[in-house]
């Protein structure tokens, strides 16, 4: 039962905060910010979220102890938050230079390479519910895309290399930590944010964004306290969602993450009708019916999508 409640949170943390990440960073661009390495920067810049959960988890529980950091493992911490980096720097450029159109064509890519990856890494099985889910939800995908009303919307450009983390995750839990307790997807997401913190801060240092950050708060639309408040939320609405995909690749698999990762393209697009005044179009109207479709055939084609410890 906590499994499938673990499970549930995680898939709403991915849905709801990676969405709200996506409108922040909206906004920060059309308030008058210019700079990728500042929203690269905040994608990671709320590590210290899973620091605070992870403590009292191990002072509460003793089956929660801290697991040993061998070399390997430090690699495998290193290594993914190197590419976490790079891949929230990808991320931050769609924004700032894409276009909707392409960028949600590029975040379509993310479910196929999910499922690819996950199949070649980690032997991930796709049944043909799933199969038929991946082609429904990557179908919906494009028809944002195919919408040129959207463009006011930026994407996700993660494609292949969000693929590639959800699978490279997936095998650290298996190969390396186990799925023995939930706190090491906490130890896990703390290590990997806070490497790509590091990285990413000698990037915004040596480009000399920090002092752009006073400027641009200066010369935002909305005033200096929203310009900081745009991007404490966006710190930590990107930290829980990148902590709930963490967390379903833990609890269930790499496939089911990609899944969620995709889904989220329409709900932002939706959001965006809500909060943005976008046109509420036919597109986005028959992509969310479609997701919906697309996620429930994957659902009801894996009962046992949670994984027993």
């Amino acid at each position: 039962m906590a499994h499938w409640v673990l499970l549930i949170l995680s898939s709403a943390s991915m849905l709801i905060a990676f969405p709200a990440s996506s409108l922040l960073s909206r906004l920060y661009y059309s308030g008058g910010g210019g700079s990728y390495w500042i929203i690269s920067w905040t994608a990671v810049a709320g590590w210290p979220i899973t620091t605070l959960l992870l403590v009292p988890l191990y002072a509460a529980t003793s089956t929660a102890a801290p697991s040993p950091l061998t070399f390997k493992l430090f690699l495998w911490y290193a290594a993914l938050g190197i590419i976490s980096a790079l891949d929230n720097l990808l991320f931050a450029l769609a924004y700032a230079y894409l276009p909707a159109s392409t960028a949600s064509l590029l975040a379509s890519s993310s479910l196929i390479f999910s499922a690819f990856f996950g199949w070649i890494i980690v032997k991930n099985k796709v049944n043909l519910s799933g199969l038929n889910a991946i082609i429904i939800i990557t179908a919906a995908v494009v028809i944002i895309a195919l919408d040129s009303r959207s463009d006011g919307l930026p994407g996700v450009s993660r494609g292949s290399l969000h693929g590639l983390i959800f699978a490279l995750s997936e095998l650290v839990f298996v190969k390396e930590l186990g799925r023995r307790s939930f706190h090491v997807v906490l130890e896990f997401q703390t290590m990997v944010s806070l490497t790509a913190f590091i990285v990413t801060t000698i990037g915004v240092v040596a480009k000399g964004d920090l002092q752009r950050m006073r400027e641009e708060a200066a010369s935002f639309e909305h005033g200096q306290l929203s310009y900081t408040m745009v991007l404490v939320w966006a710190a930590v609405s990107f930290q829980l969602g990148a902590l709930g995909g963490t967390a379903v690749v833990y609890l269930a698999s790499t496939v089911m993450a990609g899944i969620l990762n995709a889904v989220r393209v329409p709900l932002t697009s939706i959001a965006a009708v809500i909060l943005f005044k976008d046109s509420m179009t036919g597109f986005k109207i028959l992509s969310l019916i479609i997701t919906g479709w697309g996620f429930v055939s994957y659902t009801l084609g894996h009962p046992s999508v949670g994984k027993t410890e």
